[in-house]
């Protein structure tokens, strides 16, 4: 097996997503075979993953698909054994090793854990083969000692798997030393002995005010301090996991171009977004609900959902169906994303009762298109060309259901001689089951040049150089030497 460290946290949001990305970029940068690993994961932000001597794709976490690039190396499944994807405030899609294992409400899935937990450790002997070195990302707090016994994200499976933790907490919300204090405090003594530090993240100012602060946390715990991180601004233009982080954008000064788009209650994969908020000319807004969507927009996204009947209850709760229609009828340009493309159709069709009890209901009618939903998952990544420009696309779906219709006559892409998407007949709305439309560079300077916006193109060399830059200060910052010695 190759050498591994566990980066869990005193919280969720505290940043370990980032750091584990940086951290890996680092040890690539000094030569090792590094690979990423986060046992459990929840989140619709899905990327398609490579399932291992198999053609068949599946879904991981959009943060190990990240945390691969970092390492340069293609993502598997086996990066993200257990996906869990939220379809209601009570209930998730269960995904293991890529593949839809079942439906789970959560109070049934804490029994569903010790399942789950083979195929965890089978994943986690796949992930090590031929690297160097394992860096692995806890999920939510190890604090949380209610689960403990059914635990496979934290605790459980460290020690399980006999992976030294570094425990991560976050300045920024304050409390920071009571909390990693406090963990200390209640672990139990089996998962107290499995720490062997902690990084104090989200810094911002002079680091050298809080080594009173450093001094005290080792004072109360034992643990090493590995560092203080400053607070990472090259972070922001990482894709982006959690929809929480969707809380804290807010509207800026408007460029050339503002985009709206509402926060469905199950959105899904809206970091399709994040090639457009990357650039200068572009402001996206990201609507949230009890809010109108900007009158003054050019463009309105309604962005994937991982439930397209329910969320369309929820856009017409919060009003912004007739927001869209007034948009439109001022000649303002709409796009649907995959759960979003659906929605703009005439109907949308669930007989199998697949996304819950409700069997149909009416589209926003923008697109003269219907969806029948159906159990087979289409999971892969895929090479296309435009239908729109004459220009290539890459990019991956991930959705169920078969959207038929006069306006799929006018594609919005070609993935081989299979058209996808539609698109009205005056061009200024279209919905498409391609994500990653607006990461493919030429496409996006094209669409962006119908508003009158310059692309400055180049969004994958901007992720790259962001790794570099986050790995740089982590280097500079951090004891990494230190934190991968820790590593057994």
């Amino acid at each position: 097996m190759a050498r591994a460290v566990m980066l869990q946290g005193t919280g969720s949001d505290v940043g370990k997503t980032v750091l584990v990305a940086g951290l890996c970029r680092a040890a690539r940068r000094r030569g090792l075979k590094v690979r990423p690993f986060k046992p459990q994961n929840m989140s619709n932000n899905a990327a398609v993953a490579a399932i291992p001597g198999e053609e068949a794709e599946g879904e991981i976490g959009r943060a190990q698909w990240l945390q691969a690039l970092a390492c340069g190396v293609a993502p598997t499944v086996h990066m993200n054994p257990v996906l869990l994807k939220p379809q209601s405030d009570i209930g998730a899609q269960v995904v293991v090793q890529g593949r839809v294992h079942c439906e789970a409400r959560a109070r049934d899935y804490g029994a569903l854990k010790k399942h789950l937990l083979s195929a965890v450790m089978d994943s986690w002997e796949k992930v090590g083969e031929g690297a160097d070195l394992v860096i692995v990302e806890g999920a939510g707090s190890p604090a949380e000692i209610n689960l403990r016994d059914r635990d496979i994200a934290n605790m459980g499976f460290a020690t399980r798997a006999d992976v030294p933790v570094i425990l991560v907490g976050d300045i920024d919300r304050g409390g920071v030393i009571a909390a990693l204090a406090g963990t200390h405090l209640i672990l139990p003594e089996e998962d107290r002995a499995m720490v062997e530090g902690f990084i104090i993240n989200k810094f911002r100012g002079d680091l050298s005010l809080f080594d009173e602060g450093l001094a005290a946390i080792t004072r109360f715990t034992g643990w090493r301090p590995f560092g203080i991180v400053p607070w990472l601004a090259e972070a922001a233009r990482l894709p982006s996991e959690d929809s929480v982080v969707l809380e804290r954008l807010r509207a800026g000064d408007a460029p050339g171009l503002k985009v709206a788009v509402p926060m469905l209650s199950r959105i899904a994969n809206f970091d399709d977004l994040d090639p457009l908020r990357a650039e200068p000319g572009v402001e996206v807004v990201f609507v949230p609900p009890g809010r109108r969507l900007p009158e003054d927009g050019s463009l309105v996204i309604v962005p994937g959902t991982k439930s397209t009947i329910a969320d369309l209850a929820f856009l017409r709760r919060n009003g912004w169906d007739r927001d869209i229609a007034a948009h439109r009828a001022r000649g303002g340009a709409v796009v649907g994303l995959c759960g979003g493309y659906q929605m703009l159709g005439r109907r949308v069709l669930d007989p199998q009762g697949i996304e819950g009890n409700q069997r149909e209901a009416d589209g926003l009618g923008f697109l003269d298109v219907e969806t029948v939903m159906a159990p087979e998952k289409a999971v892969r990544n895929v090479e296309a060309r435009s239908a729109r420009y004459p220009v290539p696309l890459s990019g991956y779906e991930i959705h169920l259901g078969e959207t038929t219709g006069p306006d799929c006559g006018r594609p919005v892409a070609f993935i081989g001689d299979r058209p996808d998407g539609a698109m009205s007949p005056d061009g200024r709305v279209f919905g498409t089951y391609l994500h990653g439309l607006f990461g493919a560079d030429a496409f996006r300077r094209a669409f962006l040049a119908e508003f009158g916006v310059r692309s400055t193109g180049g969004y994958r060399e901007q992720v790259e150089a962001a790794l570099d830059a986050i790995a740089g200060d982590l280097e500079r910052h951090l004891d990494c030497d230190g934190i991968f010695a820790a590593a057994r």
